[in-house]
């Protein structure tokens, strides 16, 4: 047993038995290091991670492999969802020093006296695989090196501190992008689009749901009508995606990724953030294009938040494993016999060809993972042998749950209930998010501090940027479903946290970690999206959301300055900075505020539907629906006044029309303030 025994992390509790003498990343191991000169052996993971795993098997729980590390090293777990500043930290260093990307495991080699990685990669096997050396020996080199090589560690180190501060400058001051960037992030999309199998890029393949979300707004601005445009890649990849392996068809969830670019086997993991970021797009390209298989796939999504992720106390659970019983994949594969005696006869008539069952196997040549491989999403899967294969696979050993729940995550969630639950009129949606909303302000939200993490009946680490700017426009966005002036009011104390503690007051833009936090190498301020949306991008938009509508300067200049501070990285690859070119829109294009209001409550809720549903399209409109009940209007709103049932005041920046009670009116009105 090793110090992870005390930690309530699922992924460290995962190794707490390994023969490796591990610590968690505190004082005490740190200290311990520096006392000794012994460098850190840190390896980063998370409990849902095949390749963590793997490795885990492979090494960490072999005696002589773990006599090596215990004899060299000092030896950190880190759970990444718990401390992304330091899997953030790392990976950029893994990426200087290595040429390419990085990923779970992280395998990083630490100098004890500043913590800076002086060897890093990820995965290592056991015995020399695939051009990559075997673990132990190289546990060997890597300590003779860092005992014969001290003044060139040194140097490598200074270097390497050099240029992870040089990536933090930004551009100099000035203006935002212009116009242009959405031309060239059009012809970037068109360029990377995979246009036999829908999605961007090639194995393996991610749904990248950041991207998805440009590629809607560019969609929602498009009036040519091109076929092969951002509509049709949106439409096509949803479609896509829902019909093929990276979804369950038993439980509506989606996986992290597959490991081919056809979409077809995955690693099986799923992760909350991905579901929760699909799940707006589904609903909102489903209602605008009528399509009842992606408003299905929507409902899914939900369903499967409802009754895998939610947890009994509040909030959901952050991921579902990739393996079970030490397997990877063996919940989900199936035997087209199994099958068969589940079924009858006419129903596996339906079902095995409907899910490819009548043509070779797909995973390792040796079972089925369910596809759809009719590609028809007109055709229905019967319920009653949906009911069965789900009862029949609820028998097997299931993959583990990480119960945590993570703000930034649930925040995602909370945004895309909303915008579902107004996309297709779902107020049990709404409901659910309302429902997540006040368990992350009642758990997470302490004596005036956001905490990132809620396990084991406690809040823990202080909040980062992406759990302040996430929870923010999570806020934000469910107060247009349903006004709370508590909510707002939250609101702006979110926004205020953002501006006291992440922003970057020299130059613009927002650090990862808040202020006074001892943070290794560099106090990283990440622009670019990877599976979530960049921090940078999500605090731009929801501060310009938030500053329009209280009218508090403060919170657009913010805003401003982020954009101009990420111009140079907007420029060069505007696909891999998505949220920051959905911020420039949001800059560039203010949406217009449509505020319902009036004196009778029920009447100002029937409005704001009617025109959520009528505003659908080229219009960048926020509508909130404010009743007489509700606590007044915020900032410069709070002159509006009306002796009406309902009505819709139109408003652009800091000017407000005269209201109306019609929806053609309405739509007039939003017509002219484009």
């Amino acid at each position: 047993m090793n110090r992870l025994t005390e930690s309530t992390s699922l992924y460290l509790q995962q190794h707490a038995g390994n023969p490796v003498d591990w610590h968690p990343w505190d004082d005490e191991a740190l200290a311990m290091a520096r006392a000794e000169q012994r460098p850190i052996l840190l390896s980063i993971g998370y409990s849902a991670c095949h390749w963590c795993h793997v490795m885990a098997h492979e090494s960490f729980e072999d005696p002589e492999t773990a006599r090596w590390m215990n004899a060299l090293f000092l030896n950190i777990k880190v759970d990444r969802e718990e401390r992304p500043d330091l899997d953030r930290v790392y990976q950029l260093a893994h990426q200087l020093l290595t040429g390419r990307g990085g990923g779970w495991p992280l395998t990083v080699f630490l100098d004890p006296d500043d913590l800076t990685p002086f060897f890093a990669g990820t995965y290592f096997p056991p015995q020399p695989r695939h051009g990559l050396p075997a673990f132990a020996e190289l546990l060997k080199k890597i300590r003779e090196w860092f005992d014969t090589r001290r003044d060139e560690v040194r140097e490598q180190n200074q270097r390497l501190t050099e240029a992870v501060a040089s990536l933090q400058t930004g551009s100099d001051e000035g203006d935002p992008p212009g116009q242009e960037i959405f031309e060239a992030a059009t012809e970037q999309l068109r360029k990377n689009y995979d246009a036999l199998h829908g999605g961007f890029g090639s194995a393996p393949k991610f749904p990248q749901a950041p991207l998805l979300g440009l590629v809607q707004s560019i969609a929602r601005h498009d009036a040519s009508g091109d076929p092969s445009g951002a509509g049709h890649m949106l439409h096509d990849s949803l479609t896509r995606m829902a019909l093929s392996g990276l979804r369950d068809h038993l439980d509506g969830g989606f996986f992290r990724y597959t490991v081919d670019g056809s979409w077809t086997i995955p690693h099986f993991e799923k992760m909350l953030y991905d579901n929760a970021m699909l799940l707006p797009l589904y609903a909102e390209v489903g209602a605008q294009a009528n399509d009842p298989f992606l408003a299905d796939v929507a409902s899914g999504i939900v369903s499967w938040l409802e009754t895998c992720m939610r947890h009994e106390q509040g909030g959901f659970a952050a991921s579902i494993d990739a393996d079970a019983d030490g397997q990877e994949g063996g919940y989900h594969v199936w035997q087209r016999a199994e099958i068969e005696s589940l079924l009858s006869s006419d129903e596996a008539g339906i079902v095995i060809p409907m899910f490819g069952l009548d043509q070779p196997p797909n995973f390792e040549g040796q079972a089925w993972h369910l596809i759809r491989a009719d590609g028809d999403p007109l055709t229905h899967v019967p319920a009653e042998a949906l009911r069965k294969l789900t009862s029949a696979r609820n028998l097997r050993v299931a993959p583990t749950t990480d119960t945590k729940r993570l703000t930034t995550w649930n925040a995602l969630c909370i945004e895309g209930l909303a915008r579902a639950g107004m996309a297709l009129d779902r107020p049990e949606w709404l409901d659910l998010a309302e429902e997540t909303l006040r368990f992350t302000r009642e758990q997470l939200w302490r004596n005036g501090r956001l905490y990132a993490v809620f396990d084991d009946n406690e809040a823990r680490f202080p909040a980062y940027l992406d759990d302040h700017a996430g929870l923010l426009h999570a806020t934000l966005t469910l107060l247009q479903a349903r006004w709370s002036e508590a909510s707002m009011k939250f609101a702006a104390q979110l926004g205020d946290a953002l501006l006291a503690l992440f922003e970057d007051g020299d130059r613009g833009g927002f650090f990862f970690s808040a202020d006074g936090t001892d943070t290794p190498i560099a106090r990283l301020r990440p622009l670019q999206d990877d599976a979530l949306p960049g921090g940078n991008g999500v605090a731009a938009r929801a501060l310009l959301k938030l500053g329009h509508l209280a009218g508090d300067a403060r919170y657009l200049d913010a805003a401003r300055k982020t954009l101009s501070v990420a111009r140079r990285e907007i420029e060069g690859y505007p696909l891999a900075h998505a949220s920051l070119v959905l911020a420039l829109n949001d800059y560039l294009e203010p949406a217009t505020q449509v505020i319902v209001t009036g004196t009778d409550a029920v009447r100002v809720q029937e409005l704001a539907l009617t025109a959520r549903q009528a505003i659908r399209g080229p219009h960048q409109v926020n509508c909130y629906a404010i009743g007489p009940d509700s606590g007044g209007l915020p900032g410069i709103l709070s002159h509006l006044d009306t002796d009406e049932a309902a009505a819709a005041f139109v408003c652009r920046g800091l000017e407000c029309l005269p209201p109306v009670e019609g929806i053609e009116e309405l739509n007039r009105l939003l017509t002219e303030a484009k």
